[in-house]
């Protein structure tokens, strides 16, 4: 039973992380697509690099917006699997295979990463309202902080139950 509580707890804090990205990604949509209809002139002064015609401008509101949805869209979508399994581990008496709820679960944490890979493409596209200099600065930085966090140095740590072999080895 206490291996099912901490995986309960697990998921239940995945989806609320989920839930929140996701209010805060439609949240940010909303204020790009108010932010549209106002067709405000703070961009268009001269301490901003950059083309500035409202053509250029209504493109990158635009972009910014999709990759707002995109990241809502994925993080509802990893709510969806985190829920899902969140139901596979709660059925009583039931004889469902770990691979069922071990798919779920992948599956709602590749949404997670598309939904904040997301986010972080959109602050390159945030920056890029000031001119293309930032937005390529922003840029590099992206690709060495991502760099290091998917790269992994250490040895994962391998676990073996008494009695069953490893799978897949």
């Amino acid at each position: 039973m206490g291996n099912k509580d901490t995986a309960l707890t697990v998921l239940g804090s995945n989806t609320s992380a989920a839930t929140f990205l996701a209010s805060v990604s439609l949240t940010l949509s909303s204020l790009i697509g108010a932010w549209i209809a106002n067709n405000s002139d703070v961009f268009k002064s001269e301490l901003i690099y950059g083309d500035t015609r409202s053509s250029t401008m209504s493109i990158k509101y635009i972009s910014l917006l999709i990759c707002f949805i995109l990241a809502f869209s994925c993080f509802v979508q990893s709510t969806r699997c985190f829920i899902h399994a969140n139901y596979l581990v709660c059925i009583p008496l039931s004889d469902i295979p770990a691979k069922y709820v071990e798919l779920a679960v992948i599956r709602g944490g590749n949404f997670w990463a598309l939904g904040l890979r997301a986010l972080y493409f959109a602050i390159n596209l945030l920056l890029w309202f000031f001119g293309p200099i930032p937005m390529f600065a922003t840029s590099l930085v992206m690709v060495v902080l991502l760099h290091h966090l998917d790269t992994n140095t250490a040895l994962l740590h391998r676990h073996r139950f008494p009695g069953k072999p490893l799978l897949g080895i």
